[in-house]
């Protein structure tokens, strides 16, 4: 068999664009390979500096950095002026240097698990996290510093000396002071120099998220009396088939025939089928306002979301039908304002209060007059809606908001206003309470019903 070269085939390099024909192009021999190795190594060795620099880069603090670039101009200054305080003070930072590199050495023989009691807890709510630290190597551990994000702090536990298989256990508390999603972790050990000029960190863990609910209070059965009040009452809407009886009529095609009424169809002579009103079932609408235009205080809001998410259980609990819906907020660099509501999560309680953990209050959000015009377009078959909201909403715009739902849909508007006595206000079509306290919901509420 005869091998055959490159040389033998003309064309063999036209139309190629990889990195050699780049460099050197069609050209071969002794050149050509010396150009192409040395353009290989120093791709070798900028990978290299590449690497070593991000890993400096990942350990080496500020100060650290400020320390290495004064050792060569004290060095080159002082043996230059001949000032012998520089040259000591060169010296002196190499020594710092290589005591500090030397606390980079080795690894904690350790094993890590981070644990968070609770996935959900109320605002106020005592919460902890727990860190446990065990000794995993043959001989005994030195000891270290787990340092734990949670939220926007840290949290450091100090682990002392662990003997073989021993463990700490350390546990730390988690700030509920506000509801919110907190990210705890991961916990991380950190090895540094005493001055700081080096600092390692090892993450031994994942991240876990804590739900701080908003408070919420237990409402009665009694108090969704006036739900179940307008359940089955028949509405104007005709229907082919409810239980509410309206009316007879001529059979038309399609009607079915279990709706038909024999005696007087005996009567007569033609086929007669019965006509239903078709009767309302509850559907509950509780429309949360973030708007900070209806809001006097930060306070109003907090109670404003914890009504939301009490009446939205009681609803869950009792299994209703029920939308919560929430103000959509206007893009920063939009044209017009957006009209338009978000809904949240009904399936549970805990995806409900999940949800009303992150909402926030905002000025482009619509307020609630828009919610409600919204609400009642979009939902269909609404039978009470509560719209929630602080004292900056006036009489008026509450007025102007329940109109916005279809004629028999109960209206009933919950102003949350800290410094108010509770009341009870009615009008055509609304009712209007007025709570100081969240404990104050299910009295005003048992007072609409028995209103």
């Amino acid at each position: 068999m005869t091998l055959r070269s490159d040389s033998n085939f003309p064309t063999a390099t036209e139309g190629l664009t990889n990195a050699r024909t780049k460099i050197v192009g069609n050209r071969t021999g002794f050149i050509a390979d010396t150009v192409i190795t040395t353009v290989r190594l120093a791709r070798g060795v900028r990978t290299f500096v590449a690497r070593l620099v991000t890993r400096a880069a990942a350990v080496v603090t500020p100060l650290g950095w400020v320390v290495f670039a004064a050792i060569p101009v004290s060095l080159l200054a002082g043996y230059g002026f001949g000032w012998v305080e520089l040259v000591v003070a060169g010296f002196a930072g190499i020594v710092l240097v290589a005591v500090a590199i030397l606390y980079l050495v080795g690894r904690n023989a350790v094993a890590i698990t981070l644990d968070v009691a609770h996935s959900r807890v109320v605002v106020g709510q005592e919460a902890q996290g727990t860190v446990v630290v065990r000794n995993a190597g043959i001989g005994r551990t030195l000891g270290v510093t787990v340092e734990i994000p949670v939220a926007h702090g840290l949290a450091e536990i100090a682990v002392p000396s662990l003997a073989r298989g021993a463990e700490s256990v350390q546990r730390f508390a988690i700030p509920t002071r506000r509801r919110g999603v907190v990210a705890v972790g991961p916990a991380r050990t950190v090895r540094a120099d005493p001055i700081g000029l080096v600092r390692r960190e090892l993450v031994w863990t994942g991240t876990s998220e804590l739900f701080i609910h908003p408070r919420t209070i237990g409402i009665p059965s009694m108090s969704a009396g006036l739900v179940r009040d307008l359940e089955g009452t028949p509405t104007r809407d005709l229907s082919n088939s409810d239980i509410a009886f309206h009316a007879l009529r001529d059979y038309q095609p399609g009607d079915e025939r279990r709706n038909i009424h024999w005696k007087s169809t005996a009567k007569t002579g033609t086929y007669m089928v019965r006509q239903f009103e078709q009767t309302r079932r509850s559907h509950i609408v509780i429309a949360l306002s973030l708007a900070s235009t209806d809001y006097a205080t930060e306070d109003e809001f907090e109670m404003a979301v914890s009504v939301a998410g009490s009446l939205g259980s009681r609803a869950i609990r009792e299994i209703r039908d029920v939308s919560v819906v929430v103000s959509e907020k206007t893009p920063e660099f939009a044209a017009r304002k957006v009209f338009a509501v978000r809904s949240l999560s009904t399936r549970s309680r805990e995806r409900l209060l999940d949800e009303l953990a992150v909402v926030e209050a905002a000025e482009t959000a619509i307020a609630i007059t828009d919610i409600a015009r919204v609400a009642g377009n979009e939902v269909a078959g609404v039978s009470v809606a509560f719209l929630i909201c602080g004292s900056a909403a006036t009489p008026t715009e509450l007025r102007a908001a329940s109109t916005k739902f279809p004629a028999g849909v109960e209206v009933i508007a919950v102003v949350c206003d800290p410094d108010a006595a509770p009341k009870l206000r009615t009008a055509p079509g609304l009712s209007v309470l007025t709570i100081g306290y969240l404990e104050d919901l299910p009295k005003s509420l048992a007072r609409v019903v028995a209103a």
